[in-house]
C-alpha cells in the first residue's frame, strides 16, 4: 500500500493531520481499522519488504531445523489425494516460497520412502487484502514453468486472527515472524479519558501498567482467537508450527526487549525517539504521536502455553526461546566504517514493515520526516554502532489432537 486512501470505512487517512485528529469520535475508528491499512510494503523497491528480509531470513533459517523434525514427526495421512498447506502471514518475497519449497520438498521425501503413494500438494498463501499478492505471484511463476508443478498455489486473503478456511482443511500450516503483530491497537491506549492512554510513546516497552496490561489482554485475545480458528481448520494429526518474536520467560511484559545494547538500539525504540524529537521541534503534532501506536507485543513462553491450554486442540511438541543477533562482527565493522549506509539500510528495513502504517496514519510528507529522522539517529550516534541488537524469537510447534 504506497499510498493512504482517503477515507476507509471509519477510518479517516487523509493526508493532513488537523481532520485526522479533530474531536468528531472518529479516531477511535483507527485501531478498530487496523486490518485495513497494515501490511508489508509491497513492490519491489529500496523500501519493500522483499528487498528488506534478510532479518527475517536469517529467523527462519534459525527455526528450519525445528520446522525438519516436525515434518519428520508428522503423521502421513494414507490415502490422501492431496496434503494441503499453509502459510500464514506469508507477505511477499522469497522467504515464503522456500519455507513452503522446504515443506514441501521434505514431505514428498517421507512420502517416496514410507508409502508408495505420493500426494499432490497445495499450498495456500495467506495474509490481509493489503498484501502485495501481485508481486508474491509474479515471484512464484518461474517456478511453474515446466509441466510437472511441486505444487498447486492459491492466495487467501484475510486475518489469521479469523476463519480462513474450511473445517477440517489443512494438514500443516506454519506462522512465521508474524504472530507478535497484533490485531489492533488497543483502544484504551489511544484514549485520552482512559488509564490506560500511552501518552507521549508509540509502543508497550518500558509503558506504565494500564498500558501494558491493554496490550497483554490483546496479546492472549488474538492469540487465543488464532489458535480456535486452526483447531477448527487443521484436520487430527495435523501439524502447527509457529516463529514469533518474543522475550524470556524471566522478563516482564513491560520489558519487552532482552539486554541493555537491544533496548538501546531497537528499531522501535528509535523509532519512537526520533518521534519525540520532532513532537519537541514542532514538526508533527503531539496528539498525531499520542494517537499512534506500534501494535506489536512480545510475548513469553509461558503467555504462550496458556493460550494453547484454553483452546485444549493442540498438543505442544516442541516450544524453545532463540536469539538471533543483529548482524556479524564483520558486519559491525563495516557499519561503523560507513554510518550513513547502516542508517540508510536500518531506514529501509523498518519502513518495509511499518511504513505503509505510519503513512496511513500521519500521510507521506510526514512519514518521510518521521523516517529520515530514524535513518539519522542511526548514522550519526557512534555509541550506538557498537552495540548489538538481539532479536528475541519463540519457536512454537504443536499437533492437532
Amino acid at each position: 500500500m504506497d499510498s493512504p486512501a482517503t477515507t476507509m470505512g471509519g477510518l479517516s487517512i487523509t493526508s493532513t493531520i488537523e481532520h485526522k485528529f479533530s474531536n468528531n469520535g472518529e479516531r477511535q475508528a483507527w485501531p478498530r481499522e487496523l486490518h485495513r491499512v497494515f501490511c508489508m510494503q509491497g513492490g519491489d523497491t529500496d523500501v519493500s519488504y522483499a528487498k528488506n528480509s534478510e532479518a527475517t531470513a536469517c529467523a527462519i533459517a534459525l527455526s528450519k531445523p525445528l520446522l525438519h523434525d516436525a515434518i519428520a514427526s508428522m503423521k502421513l495421512f494414507r490415502g490422501a489425494e492431496s496434503i494441503r498447506i499453509a502459510d500464514l502471514g506469508c507477505a511477499t518475497g522469497y522467504n515464503t516460497v522456500s519455507t513452503v519449497e522446504f515443506v514441501v520438498e521434505n514431505l514428498r521425501k517421507q512420502y517416496e520412502v514410507e508409502l508408495s503413494h505420493v500426494p499432490e500438494f497445495e499450498a495456500s498463501f495467506s495474509d490481509l487484502p493489503s498484501n502485495d499478492f501481485n508481486s508474491l505471484f509474479q515471484l512464484l511463476l518461474p517456478s511453474f514453468d515446466s509441466a510437472e508443478r511441486p505444487y498447486f498455489v492459491a492466495g487467501v486473503p484475510g486475518s489469521f486472527y479469523g476463519r480462513l478456511f474450511p473445517s477440517r482443511k489443512l494438514h500443516l500450516v506454519v506462522s512465521l515472524n508474524s504472530l507478535h503483530w497484533l490485531s489492533r491497537i488497543p483502544e484504551a491506549v489511544v484514549n485520552r479519558q482512559s488509564p490506560a492512554w500511552n501518552k507521549g510513546r508509540v509502543w508497550v516497552h518500558g509503558a506504565k501498567d494500564e498500558v501494558v496490561e491493554a496490550y497483554a489482554k490483546q496479546s492472549e485475545e488474538d492469540l487465543e482467537a488464532f489458535l480456535q480458528c486452526r483447531k477448527a481448520e487443521i484436520v487430527e494429526g495435523g501439524v502447527l508450527f509457529l516463529l514469533m518474536a518474543g522475550r524470556p520467560s524471566l522478563q516482564p511484559p513491560e520489558n519487552q526487549l532482552n539486554d541493555e545494547d537491544t533496548r538501546a538500539k531497537h528499531p522501535f525504540i528509535i523509532i519512537d525517539q526520533a518521534w519525540k524529537e520532532l513532537v519537541n521541534e514542532g514538526c508533527i503534532e503531539e496528539e498525531a504521536r499520542d494517537m499512534f501506536n506500534i501494535p506489536a507485543y512480545m510475548r513469553s513462553i509461558e503467555e504462550i502455553k496458556s493460550a494453547f491450554e484454553k483452546c485444549n486442540g493442540f498438543e505442544i511438541k516442541t516450544i524453545e526461546y532463540l536469539k538471533l543477533i543483529e548482524h556479524s562482527k564483520e558486519k559491525q565493522e563495516d557499519s561503523i566504517k560507513d554510518p550513513s549506509s547502516y542508517g540508510r539500510a536500518k531506514a529501509n528495513f523498518v519502513q518495509s514493515g511499518l511504513r505503509p502504517l505510519i503513512e496511513a496514519h500521519l500521510g507521506k510528507i510526514f512519514t518521510e520526516k518521521l523516517f529520515n529522522r530514524f535513518e539519522k539517529k542511526y548514522s550519526e550516534d557512534i555509541n550506538l554502532l557498537h552495540k548489538i541488537c538481539i532479536y528475541g524469537l519463540i519457536v512454537v510447534s504443536a499437533t492437532r489432537k
